[in-house]
């Protein structure tokens, strides 16, 4: 009996894997992207026993473009951070599967991959060559928002653990659309022509929701820091069970709209799975309901 549901639980996954594949792939650099040019190792996927999909080894960032059915569409849309703490990407419960479900409510989805600081001998870091991807990312999707039936201004960003730190970075520190971008060193270096259609885009998100996120430090919160959607398990680990609620008293302080929810009983890396039970398998209602009660999604 135990096998039986192991294999359904692993077709389950893979369907979904399946269902991805389905999906458009956007490279965020066509002509390769900036610090990768000698990196030529294939992607990596690995398949854990439970038939989650794991990536690695991303050198050729990406979106993965879930857009909703025209008649269902609402003009928001979400760019989606898997985690796995900057060593890979569980793309599955924390990407493909958010994805879908936003998608099938209306909400055009993003499936981020981007390049792993944390990853054996990567030359890449987090705040530079990672926030990168994210910007560059949200700046492709405004790009092409008409094409994509988005509204520009309702753009935003969810991420997942590591993938959460990510969405705060990208929600503390947006680049205009100058057409240039910032090294690590700060000092500022081409980023394309500035006739660009990308790099002309702001990368700054309407909203960021940030589910068990590690937290950055020393964020800049003020007022213009966009409105923030927090979750996490009570069960977490330190960090993260109490450092949210702190970060969540320290956006009302800057006067920061944000909603908080812990739920008990749980602890990392919930994601959307089907084995979720209790309240936290209404986390996606609840978020879409914040995104509805912040005027984001247009009710048809």
């Amino acid at each position: 009996m135990r096998s039986k549901i192991t294999l359904l639980v692993a077709v389950l996954l893979t369907s979904c894997a399946l269902a991805a594949a389905q999906h458009p792939v956007i490279v965020l650099w066509p002509d390769g992207a900036p610090g990768s040019a000698a990196k030529a190792a294939s992607e990596a996927v690995r398949v854990t026993p439970e038939g989650d999909h794991v990536v690695s080894s991303v050198h050729r960032p990406s979106i993965t473009v879930y857009l909703p059915p025209p008649a269902t569409a609402n003009g928001a849309a979400v760019l989606v951070i898997p985690g796995g703490g900057h060593r890979e990407l569980w793309i599955d419960h924390e990407g493909y599967a958010v994805a879908e479900w936003l998608s099938s409510h209306g909400v055009a989805a993003f499936v981020l991959k981007y390049r792993l600081a944390r990853e054996p001998g990567s030359t890449y870091t987090i705040e530079g060559t990672e926030l990168q991807d994210a910007q560059r990312a949200l700046r492709l999707i405004r790009s092409r928002a008409s094409e994509w039936s988005i509204h520009p201004d309702h753009i935003g960003v969810i991420g997942f653990s590591a993938g959460g730190e990510l969405a705060a970075l990208a929600s503390d520190r947006p680049v205009a659309g100058t057409g240039l971008e910032k090294t690590d060193a700060g000092k500022p270096a081409p980023a394309g022509p500035p006739t660009d259609p990308i790099d002309r885009q702001s990368s700054r998100p309407a909203f960021q929701a940030l589910i068990y996120p590690a937290i950055p430090r020393d964020l800049q919160l003020s007022k213009q820091t966009p409105p923030a959607f927090l979750a996490c398990g009570a069960n977490d680990r330190q960090d993260i069970s109490e450092g949210l609620p702190h970060l969540y008293l320290q956006m009302k302080s800057a006067g920061v709209p944000a909603e908080l929810h812990i739920f008990a009983g749980v602890g990392h890396g919930f994601g959307i799975r089907k084995t979720n039970t209790g309240n936290v398998s209404t986390w996606p209602e609840l978020f879409y309901g914040w995104l509805l009660g912040n005027g984001l999604i247009a009710i048809k």
